[in-house]
């Protein structure tokens, strides 16, 4: 697996500097004063991290990883707030996509591809349970990875707080409401949601949203795959944008 770091000291020095790391894997049962530290540091910048067994790092890398290997995400990400602030310099009428714990990398690569087709500002995802940036999502992506601004958060709740405090809507994709998608103003600065795959939208996003919106289903299947669905509200924000034009 390409862009890995191994080594205590050498994940601890990335974190210390900064860099886009997705997840850190540690092994079960260590010790010590510097794991320790490290373990302390992963919990303050609020990066994934997976205890497994030994096997599974040396499966990871054949190198010395002492019980420790970080994943660094192929691209940086933006501060939230920033891109906000910049958008809104920017644009008339912004529009971001949240994703709500979308955790398949393919997923998340076809969405990244997508949002960058249809001019979506930014994509902000939260620290923890979202799908990371992998050598998949690139590829995926196509690319477009490299050309959509994406934000981490701690939480999502706050981010659309901050976005609705901005001037921006903020709806959600869900099949819990009787508005269907193209009742929807979308012709104002607006901000979509999409759930997890399996799930959906959580509870604690659902109730801070300004307004839901559902895709019809006239078949026997009764949902669609994420990046299936987002590309629909996407693309509908799209259309009424460009009526209006």
């Amino acid at each position: 697996m390409s862009n890995q770091i191994y080594g205590i000291r050498a994940v601890l020095e990335a974190i210390e500097a900064e860099q886009p790391i997705n997840k850190v894997f540690l092994q079960k049962g260590l010790g010590g004063e510097l794991f320790r530290e490290l373990e302390t540091s992963i919990r303050k910048n609020g990066i994934s991290c997976s205890y497994v067994p030994v096997e599974k790092l040396n499966r990871l890398t054949k190198n010395n990883h002492q019980g420790a290997v970080g994943q660094i995400s192929p691209v940086e990400f933006h501060k939230f707030e920033t891109l906000v602030e910049q958008v809104l310099e920017k644009e008339k009428l912004p529009f971001f996509l949240l994703l709500d714990q979308i955790s398949d990398v393919r997923n998340f690569g076809a969405i990244i591809r997508t949002a960058e087709c249809c001019g979506v500002h930014g994509i902000i995802v939260p620290k923890n349970g979202a799908a990371p940036i992998t050598d998949d999502t690139v590829k995926t992506s196509a690319g477009a990875v490299f050309n959509v601004p994406i934000a981490k958060v701690d939480h999502l709740k706050d981010a659309i707080y901050y976005l609705q405090s901005s001037g921006i809507s903020v709806i959600g994709a869900t099949e819990k409401t009787e508005n269907q998608i193209y009742s929807t103003d979308f012709g104002v600065p607006c901000a979509i949601v999409m759930g997890s795959e399996d799930k959906g939208i959580s509870n604690a996003v659902m109730k801070v949203l300004d307004g839901k919106a559902k895709l019809p289903l006239l078949g026997q299947i009764g949902s669609l795959n994420v990046s299936v669905a987002c590309g629909v509200f996407l693309y509908e924000v799209v259309r009424q944008r460009s009526e209006k034009n």
